[in-house]
This record gives C-alpha cells, sequence and structure tokens, in this order.
C-alpha cells in the first residue's frame, strides 16, 4: 500500500515535463551546458554569450563522427578570430578515456567525457554524430535532430554557421 502511495506523489514529478528533441526551438535561448575538458577545465555555455557556438556529440566507435571531427576542427581553427567555439562532448566511458584522449590531441576544439547521454533541455543523445548551433545571442539556431544528414560537410558548415559569424556585435 505505502509503495503503491509512494509512487502516485512521485509519478508525477517525473513524468510531469519529459525532455524530447522535439522540444528544443530554433529562435529559442538554448539550453545551458557546460563542458568539463579532459583537462579539467569547465565551459559553460552561458559563458560563452557573444560567440557562435557549436555543440558536437560524439563517440571514438562511431565511424561518421570520426570523419567529421576533422572537418569542424579546420573549420573551428579557421574561424576562432570571428568568434567561433566548437564544444566537443565524447559519449565514450572512463574506460576509453585513453582512445578519447589519442582523438582529442588532433583537434582544435576542447573535448570532454558526457558522462550521461540524457542531457537536460537537449534530450537523450541516441544517434550520433548530433550538434547544436548556438547563436551570439545564446539562442538556437540550428537543431541537429533535424538534420536529415547529422554529419557536418563542409558545404553545411558554410551554409549554416558562416553567416552566423559574420554578425558580429
Amino acid at each position: 500500500m505505502f509503495l503503491r502511495y509512494a509512487c502516485a506523489l512521485i509519478a508525477p514529478l517525473l513524468f510531469a515535463h519529459p525532455v524530447v528533441a522535439n522540444d528544443l526551438q530554433i529562435g529559442a535561448p538554448a539550453p545551458p551546458i557546460t563542458l568539463n575538458t579532459l583537462e579539467g577545465k569547465r565551459i559553460d555555455l552561458r559563458d560563452l554569450h557573444g560567440k557562435v557556438v557549436i555543440l558536437t556529440f560524439w563517440a571514438t566507435w562511431c565511424d561518421p563522427c570520426r570523419e567529421e571531427l576533422p572537418l569542424l576542427s579546420n573549420y573551428a581553427r579557421a574561424h576562432a578570430s570571428q568568434g567561433l567555439v566548437v564544444l566537443g562532448f565524447s559519449l565514450d566511458t572512463p574506460d576509453d578515456l585513453d582512445q578519447v584522449r589519442a582523438v582529442a590531441r588532433s583537434l582544435s576544439f576542447p573535448i570532454g567525457l558526457l558522462g550521461d547521454p540524457h542531457v537536460p533541455g537537449y534530450g537523450r543523445i541516441w544517434h550520433l554524430p548530433v550538434s547544436f548551433i548556438i547563436d551570439r545571442d545564446g539562442r538556437l539556431a540550428d537543431n541537429g535532430w533535424k538534420d536529415k544528414q547529422p554529419a557536418w560537410t563542409f558545404e553545411r558548415l558554410e551554409q549554416i554557421v558562416t553567416p552566423l559569424l559574420g554578425s558580429a556585435h
């Protein structure tokens, strides 16, 4: 009896506002997120106001991710002076830290382990790669869940991200 009563009280709290990928709205404020880098630094999205930010979620076991990361790294390096920041969230486990570090050494942007695939505001990261673009005002400019081809290409970066870089404050 007590268990049934407790579940009746707790269930509405647990399921009142489930976060699903479809809740993300282009033009709405981006949900907060913090990258804890492999070097122990904390990078909070809220501290990047005025920058264009690419949040990219990847894993060492994801072949399309491994193909995309060098492209993102080159793009980030080429556009850093225009205010571009890329944050890489790896879905690998701490057991795979050596592999993640090996990949991270070749990249021009910070990497950290995600830890939990359930990301408040972004939903459960269930397919990879997936990325989200945040504009200089902290608003969602591209929802990776809606992308038919989730892996970045140079053409997609030029079409979606480059115009945002031209709108400096």
